[in-house]
């Protein structure tokens, strides 16, 4: 019998860049879903502040040199690889010097929210699509954490959808608390489409500020985990009614079984 295929995609994971509960998830969840006998790979952003010298990062030419469409411009994809410490997990991070060489993370010197945030995350979340279709690596899960893969569950059930790579994948999306105050604007439609999406497509994130990401996230994802106790009043009353498969919050190491529980539920159904 063969393996279930995990990809997790995560803005951030400790070691290499800690902002919120999400780090820690991404962290601990891999290991364990791979220690559980799943395989695994997982992708993140390469952000500026990320050492790549202290955490031994190299680029792995084979797979860098795809140009991502955001917004009609192109980008070039670079990626990189590390390998976890303590475990035999690697990490593939996605970078572009356009998007992500600057030494912050989401917002300016002033605490001012970078007015490009739009395009990278479209730029990542296009990019892990292409990424995992270069692998030649068909994941059963997709599993989303953080507001910049919000897009993904969106983009797999559109413009993504027939592709064979992802035609039996299942997609998850982990909210998570309010961690940006700011939206995108009436231009996030057009800033973060692509073929195969409809403006109307971009309705269920509203305003597209971290409530309405999460909401249009979970709107297209198969299932939605819980990731912190507390979440805004919008997604919990969005929650109550969906008919989705919904996982409550865990609290504890112990409880990360409650998540290969829930990944065997959705896979069966």
């Amino acid at each position: 019998m063969s393996k279930t295929k995990v990809l997790i995609v995560t803005q951030e994971m400790k070691p290499y860049l800690f902002l919120d509960t999400a780090s820690e998830i991404a962290r601990k969840l891999p290991q364990h879903l791979q220690q559980s006998g799943m395989e695994l790979r997982v992708l993140m952003p390469r952000f500026g502040v990320i050492n790549e010298r202290r955490h031994r990062l190299h680029e792995v030419v084979r797979l860098s040199g795809i140009n991502i469409i955001v917004n009609d411009e192109d980008y070039p994809l670079i990626l990189k690889v590390a390998s976890l410490p303590g475990t035999k997990l690697q990490v593939y991070f996605l970078d572009n010097e356009d998007f992500f060489k600057r030494k912050s993370v989401f917002t300016d010197e002033e605490d001012n929210f970078f007015e490009d945030n739009p395009e990278r995350m479209s730029f990542f979340c296009k990019g892990v699509l292409e990424t995992v279709k270069k692998f030649g690596w068909p994941p059963d899960v997709i599993h989303c954490h953080g507001w910049m893969t919000s897009l993904l569950p969106l983009y797999l059930k559109t413009a993504y959808k027939k592709d064979p790579i992802f035609t039996n994948s299942k997609v998850i999306y982990s909210a998570y608390a309010n961690s940006f105050k700011d939206n995108f604007g009436k231009d996030f439609a057009q800033k973060t489409g692509m073929n195969g999406i409809e403006e109307g497509d971009f309705e269920a994130f509203g305003k597209a500020d971290n409530n309405g990401l999460s909401v249009g996230a979970s709107t297209y994802a198969d299932a939605v985990i819980k990731g912190d106790s507390k979440l805004p009043k919008k997604l919990t009353d969005y929650l109550k009614d969906v008919k989705k498969p919904v996982m409550e919050y865990q609290n504890g190491e112990s409880d990360f079984n409650a998540y290969n529980d829930f990944y065997a539920t959705l896979l069966d159904n």
